[in-house]
């Protein structure tokens, strides 16, 4: 594999290859169709006609222009591939104090519940059932809001779609004026998860200071003032250091969409600590326009990492710690709430309290 080729540009790469081979992806398909937008934006071709610098193009004027947050709406089978454009996007551009804030997995709502920073681009596949996201799409459209559609004719259009975005996503930081191959905050985060995993003591201190329990008299007192805290232009991070299960998503989802409906923003959610290697560098590279809600709990079952005298919880613990640590050295708005030994509880608790 390439040296020089970062994770989030690896997809055509054999980073990306060897799983779609083993799954029984026919490569020679994908590559076909990335082929055919390689040379739709090779030198010989003008900037204005190349695909990829086009999108580009879109995304850095916008961005500079206050649609900085990149709602990406996707056909259901094609959603997966909404979390690599979040990468790509989130840690290419999201440093130096600006970046491009995508939004995934947000569903589409009623036209007033979107302000003047959002810039939809759908990717949309022949024979899914689409719900009406069409319609919805045209009424955004006709409201005033800039809307791209990307049609696939099949899943080996990815491919195709692949090659753009990694063209028009460094086009992008080209126009922000940003280096779209580092990511030069993701190594604070590590360095402080690093830092408590070696001092427990003052960790166990500082979780005291810095966490509000879901059962703690001042959580509403906090949460009004943090939700107050919002300006225009604001978006919504939830971070969840929790067990991806359906029930959890599904909580995390209801608890998403009541403070959307309370803040009148975009939101974004990530499972610690996998966003941090997306999201994680905007968080702390980008503008100063996010409200951080980071969300812990006290695992049922923890296990020993082999040949180490920690656990995975307070492996996930100290991370979560050393996130929450980064994002104040940057000054950034977040409230830490512990959610206790059921999270689906304490999250649906914490909807009605945003309610």
């Amino acid at each position: 594999a390439p040296p020089d080729v970062g994770g989030r540009y690896a997809a055509l790469s054999v980073f990306g290859l060897v799983p779609a081979a083993l799954i029984g992806m026919d490569l020679r398909a994908l590559l076909d169709r990335a082929r055919s937008m390689g040379e739709a934006s090779s030198f010989c071709v003008s900037s204005s006609k190349s695909p990829g610098l086009q999108l580009g193009a879109a995304l850095g004027e916008l961005a500079s222009g206050g649609r900085d947050k990149l709602t990406l709406v996707m056909s259901p089978s094609l959603e997966p591939f909404s979390a690599w454009l979040e990468q790509l996007v989130a840690e290419s551009t999201g440093k130096d104090g600006t970046g491009i804030i995508p939004i995934a997995g947000e569903s589409l709502g009623p036209l007033d519940s979107y302000d003047s920073d959002r810039f939809f681009v759908a990717t949309l596949l022949r024979g899914d059932d689409l719900d009406g996201v069409d319609k919805k799409l045209s009424e955004l459209e006709e409201s005033g809001h800039p809307v791209v559609r990307i049609r696939l004719d099949d899943k080996f259009d990815l491919g195709r779609e692949i090659f753009r975005w990694e063209l028009a996503v460094p086009a992008a930081a080209a126009v922000l004026n940003v280096h779209p191959f580092d990511q030069p905050d993701v190594e604070l985060a590590k360095k402080l998860a690093q830092e408590a995993m070696r001092a427990a003591s003052r960790r166990s201190s500082q979780d005291s200071a810095e966490t509000v329990g879901i059962e703690d008299s001042e959580l509403e007192s906090l949460l009004q003032s943090w939700l107050e805290s919002k300006n225009d232009g604001d978006f919504l991070s939830l971070q969840a250091y929790l067990a991806p299960s359906p029930e959890n998503s599904a909580a995390l989802e209801a608890l998403r969409d009541a403070l959307r409906k309370r803040l009148r923003c975009a939101t974004t959610l990530g499972f610690g600590p996998r966003f941090l290697h997306s999201t994680g560098q905007l968080h702390k590279g980008g503008a100063d326009n996010g409200l951080f809600l980071q969300l812990v709990d006290d695992p049922s079952r923890d296990l020993a990492v082999p040949e180490t005298d920690y656990t995975f919880g307070q492996l996930i613990q100290a991370q979560a710690q050393g996130d929450l640590q980064a994002l104040r050295q940057r000054g950034r708005r977040v409230l830490r709430v512990q959610l206790g030994k059921d999270p689906g509880e304490g999250l649906r608790r914490l909807s009605k309290a945003t309610a």
